[in-house]
């Protein structure tokens, strides 16, 4: 054991001696929970299933042989440790592979262009699509645009360089220019659109994503540039030099289906009320989605095994859902959106689903709790920081109100979300990039992850809390 850990157990211990006395049974939990996450910080399971994970199947796009492949390799994997009720659910998708594609200035000034096709965007006509640049430095900008200043040209929308925060919130505002840009150009009339990549890295690597489809079709044909390909196309505009650009996409869709892979820890005496561990099989297919979303089933699994491996089954259950199709768009609510169809499937059995949390950001150190509405000050959170302040976890006065886009769609079905924040200053560096790869991940700051995540579910999952009770008279405000 390190000086370090030697040092923040000592204040562990500090910490319970001011607390208020438990009864003897939660007094009991919160040290199972101890030993548990102090167990976690040594399991190797969590690496192994990322390596094993990113290794055999590489990239894993919605509804590719990869991500079909992986899935039953993860139900195999969850059966061999130890996990029941292992099924994989099934459901429609529309794929999209990217085919072949290049971009380029044209004409004065001509040089390539590194840049990637956003996922769902139609291929470009045989030769590609040739035509003038006009530039918008806001989403704004381009909605108040009239279709006589759009039409027949590729639209170009650079908010600039996104900024890194430690919990991600520079991305919501750049990340809606790449799902409805498009479909605002269309409307206007362009012949393509390209965006400056989402993305807070200076690499000369585009960061790709998902458009949406309007009406149920798709757009445009839709690049993003890497950011130094951005700032060169930027610069020439500024020095008011012609830029002409052509955009090549051979992308298609095609008919496929996509999965949720489930298995469940029973618990000992309260089986039927359920906690969902969750996060996703697919990714983007420029890297080998180690980051996004690999290490988080890794997180989940390893966290449910280290509970499963202590001795003694906790009340609830824990359930473990890897799920299909997180990262793409489509045409209709029938088809993909693996969140969804587990919330859809669930019908009475959702009202025993007592709390979600979803692992999908990265696998760099957790920072933060963060409970449900009602949830701040209790003895729960009391005996959280018990667990979790000697790894470095706070508890936070933010309410967890949105859970993720996989559980999400539990939260209209009345289950509460937790909410483990990890440090994303470096995650949108990686995220959706050829640069997702295994070797990005920290195995130390892995294992934090895992530690507190084992933790907090035995404590959740041990305890009688009622978190769907928990809510405060007025709720407190989203985040």
């Amino acid at each position: 054991m390190s000086l370090r850990l030697l040092s923040v157990s000592a204040l562990a211990l500090g910490l319970v001696a001011l607390a208020p006395q438990a009864s003897a049974q939660d007094a009991a939990t919160v040290e199972r929970a101890i030993a548990i996450r102090d167990a976690a910080l040594t399991s190797n399971i969590a690496l192994d299933y990322v390596t094993q994970l990113t290794t055999r199947f590489g990239a894993r796009p919605a509804g590719s042989k990869s991500e079909q492949d992986a899935a039953a390799w993860a139900a195999d994997y969850l059966r061999a440790h130890g996990f029941q009720n292992v099924r994989i659910e099934e459901f429609p998708l529309v794929g999209w592979e990217r085919g072949e594609g290049s971009a380029a200035i044209v004409g004065k000034n001509a040089q390539s262009l590194v840049a990637a096709a956003l996922g769902h965007s139609p291929a470009t006509p045989r030769g590609g699509v040739e035509a003038d640049v006009v530039r918008f430095s806001s989403f704004e900008d381009l909605q108040a645009a009239s279709d006589a200043a759009v039409r027949g040209k590729i639209v170009y929308v650079d908010l600039g360089q996104m900024h890194a925060m430690q919990d991600g919130s520079g991305y919501g505002p750049q990340t809606r220019v790449r799902g409805a840009g498009p479909g605002v150009a269309a409307a206007k009339g362009a012949a393509a659109f390209v965006m400056r990549s989402v993305g807070s890295d200076e690499d000369r690597m585009p960061h790709t994503g998902t458009t949406r489809y309007v009406d149920g079709k798709p757009t445009i044909p839709s690049f993003a540039l890497s950011a130094p390909d951005a700032d060169q196309v930027s610069r020439l505009i500024a020095l008011g030099e012609p830029m002409r650009m052509r955009l090549i996409s051979t992308a298609h869709t095609y008919v496929t289906h996509s999965q949720n892979v489930i298995g469940d820890l029973p618990g000992a005496t309260r089986p039927d009320e359920v906690i969902v561990l969750g996060s996703h099989m697919d990714s983007w297919d420029l890297g080998t989605g180690a980051i996004d979303d690999g290490a988080g089933g890794a997180i989940t699994v390893a966290a449910a095994k280290a509970i499963a491996d202590s001795g003694r089954r906790p009340a609830r259950t824990i359930r473990v859902i890897f799920y299909g199709s997180e990262e793409v768009a489509q045409p209709t609510p029938e088809t993909g959106n693996g969140g969804g169809v587990y919330a859809r499937a669930l019908g009475a059995a959702a009202e025993k689903h007592i709390i979600a949390g979803e692992s999908d950001f990265g696998a760099d150190r957790v920072y933060a709790l963060r409970l449900p509405a009602g949830a701040q000050g209790s003895d729960f959170q009391k005996a959280a920081t018990r667990v979790l302040y000697p790894i470095g976890v706070l508890a936070s006065d933010r309410v967890e109100t949105d859970g993720g886009v996989d559980i999400g769609p539990l939260g209209p079905l009345g289950v509460p979300f937790f909410g483990l924040a990890q440090d994303g200053t470096r995650y949108f560096d990686l995220h959706h990039t050829a640069n997702d790869t295994l070797d990005k991940i920290d195995p130390a700051q892995l294992s934090q992850n895992v530690a507190a995540w084992a933790g907090l579910v035995w404590l959740i999952a041990d305890s009688g809390v009622d978190f769907r009770a928990m809510r405060p008279a007025t709720a407190a405000p989203a985040h």
